[in-house]
């Protein structure tokens, strides 16, 4: 059973930074896409960041030159690095794992909040 479990939320003043994880178990990470999601209260689901298995990544024009995503394969872990936050970022951010034929796994998701 594949499993993703975020982590490193929380409340941040305007400006600040944080660290948002995504643990993996019950799939072999390496192999699939990652991508980083958000929903704001009364707003869609949106798209923050990727990555592929190979490393590349692609960002959504409202994050691009604050947040960084990345991997490590051997823990089987992704990262979401939150710069220079602003309040219209306040969220839940959700990883998710592109499985292909298998569909997608999704993590509970983990709050952000940024106070102006």
């Amino acid at each position: 059973q594949v499993q993703l479990e975020e982590s490193g939320g929380g409340l941040v003043q305007f400006g600040g930074s944080l660290r948002l994880s995504c643990a993996s178990s019950g799939v072999l990470f390496r192999l699939y896409p990652m991508r980083w999601y958000r929903q704001a209260p009364g707003k869609q689901r949106e798209l923050v960041a990727s990555i592929t298995r190979e490393g590349v990544t692609n960002y959504a024009d409202f994050v691009k030159g604050r947040f960084t995503i990345s991997r490590d394969n051997a823990k089987a872990t992704g990262y979401l690095q939150l710069n220079s936050l602003k309040p219209e970022d306040t969220a839940v951010y959700y990883c998710n794992l592109d499985l292909g034929l298998r569909g997608n796994s999704w993590g509970q998701g983990t709050q952000v909040t940024v106070s102006s």
